[in-house]
């Protein structure tokens, strides 16, 4: 729904390193922790195991029943978290300490690791990516939050171009994190000029792939025009609700930004999540490009519905990028912190953590 989010500005203390060495630099602080790249105000290294107070502890495996997402015991639940940005990007904002905010100052439920796969991303190091991911996915585990690993293509639009990429990636991650209860796949972030069936294809070739190796977690299916089930391009819900995906255990993703997607949007949400399970993977409150105004009125409208009809989400996004979509001050990511709190936060970022809090425990049916 938006162009990409290329920085416009050098990472904090990395200009003029090459990217080979900032991707190895990135892999060893997520393996080491702070201390190997610096203190990390406070935050220990290591965090303990999830106790039943945790999102993971408390609802274990998740499974899609019927329209919903429900926990091990079959009770549909609402999670609400944040996503990482491109992590060639942003992976100085995803440390112990801001995991550790996430998790104990934010209540967080979910985190959602996105890779882009071009623009700097998985293509040029899938080694090294696909390492970090690993890290990221154990951290995450580590605190109880549920992983939602975001194959992020963007651009080509049409998801078919990074199958085989997709299916080596896939394979990899499944086969080593099946075992755990905290994860989900994402496997289209935003498909866009291409038609539905073309979506539904790449799914249905690729899902037996994860399948093979984990066949319990459930994925998350991107839909047409950057996930908008088709609406900005000029179709609607209908043409999934007619001719699904054919696999079980699997969502649909719709992705939306306030001030730019209205009650068009906001009624496609609605009627969709009537029929067909739904996790909202990506919004923000500014416009489709994640900057300008936030308009919190008309995502308060969105949350609301999404809390009455058990719509997971997750807001766009973790890092100190430039623009409003970016809950921490500019600068923040650099000096290593502080997380916690309402001081390191942009107005976006104060109020998407006031709704994460204010929820409270996980929300249930």
């Amino acid at each position: 729904m938006r162009p990409a989010r290329i920085p416009t500005r050098p990472l904090g203390g990395t200009r003029g390193l090459p990217a080979a060495l900032l991707l190895a630099l990135a892999v060893l602080t997520a393996l080491t922790g702070p201390a190997a790249a610096g203190a990390d105000h406070g935050t220990v290294n290591s965090s303990p195991a999830p106790t039943a107070a945790t999102p993971v502890a408390a609802n274990g495996r998740l499974t899609v029943c019927g329209t919903k997402l429900c926990n091990d015991r079959g009770t549909p639940i609402q999670l609400r978290g944040m996503s990482t940005h491109g992590l060639q990007w942003y992976r100085q904002c995803v440390t112990s300490g801001s995991l550790d905010a996430l998790a104990r100052d934010w209540n967080a439920d979910v985190l959602r690791i996105s890779m882009y796969v071009q623009e700097g991303g998985y293509e040029t190091d899938p080694r090294g990516f696909t390492d970090l991911v690993h890290s990221l996915i154990e951290q995450a585990a580590a605190r109880g939050l549920y992983a939602i690993v975001d194959w992020h293509m963007l651009s080509p639009g049409d998801p078919h171009h990074n199958l085989s990429r997709a299916k080596t990636f896939f394979t990899e991650i499944a086969r080593r994190h099946a075992g755990k209860q905290n994860l989900l796949y994402e496997i289209a972030n935003e498909p866009s000029g291409v038609s539905w069936s073309r979506i539904r294809s790449y799914a249905e070739e690729l899902i037996p792939v994860i399948r093979a190796k984990d066949p319990r977690s459930p994925i998350l299916v991107g839909t047409r025009a950057w996930s908008s089930f088709g609406v900005s391009e000029g179709s609607d819900e209908s043409e999934v609700v007619n001719n699904p995906v054919r696999a079980s255990n699997i969502m649909y993703t719709f992705h939306f930004y306030a001030a730019s997607h209205r009650e068009e949007y906001l009624n496609t949400l609605s009627r969709a999540a009537d029929r067909l399970p739904v996790f909202v993977t990506e919004f923000g409150t500014q416009d489709y490009a994640g900057e300008g105004a936030n308009d919190f009125a008309m995502a308060q409208r969105y949350l609301d519905l999404m809390a009455r009809k058990r719509i997971g989400w997750v807001n766009w996004n973790f890092s100190d990028d430039h623009r409003s979509g970016a809950v921490f001050k500019t600068g923040t990511c650099a000096g290593n912190g502080p997380w916690a709190g309402t001081g390191p936060l942009k107005p976006a970022g104060v109020w998407v953590r006031d709704r994460i809090r204010s929820a409270g425990a996980l929300t249930t049916g």
